[in-house]
């Protein structure tokens, strides 16, 4: 990644995935709790879990109108994290550190790792929201 000027605005041009592992998504990775062995455990018979259309719109939301404009016509620092960046990293670190992670988890890993990498939000704030949920759900 290097940081560009953009008028006012500074942004991150993409120059190849960091494959650099995360702690917390490595501890994600580790766990072995996926949603083909949850949905078993649980009785549910969707293949998809609840989260993975909430994956994608996150992935919609983020890569703004690089969706819909052709690459070469997005203007840097217009969204995010666009679509064909995304797409490429996600296919290098399902090839490298994720390639033991079935899908869609990777894809979550993966979306994860480009927004952590890009600075969206820090792996202390990750963590702090992962706990919080797990302890939401543990309390049910």
């Amino acid at each position: 990644m290097a940081t560009a000027e953009n008028g006012n605005q500074a942004y991150k041009r993409w120059q190849g995935t960091d494959t650099t592992p995360i702690g917390v998504l490595e501890e994600v990775r580790t766990r072995g709790r996926v949603w083909e062995d949850l949905a078993v455990e649980y009785g549910v018979t969707n293949p998809d879990p609840p989260w993975k259309i909430d994956l994608e719109a996150t992935c919609d939301m983020l890569a703004a109108d690089s969706c819909v404009k052709p690459y070469d016509q997005v203007e840097p620092g217009s969204c995010v994290l666009p679509s064909l960046e995304r797409r490429a990293e996600e296919d290098d670190l399902s090839e490298t550190i994720y390639e033991d992670v079935p899908f869609p988890e990777r894809q979550l890993l993966a979306l994860a790792h480009s927004m952590l990498k890009r600075g969206l939000f820090s792996e202390e704030e990750l963590a702090r929201h992962m706990d919080e949920i797990g302890q939401r759900l543990r309390s049910v």
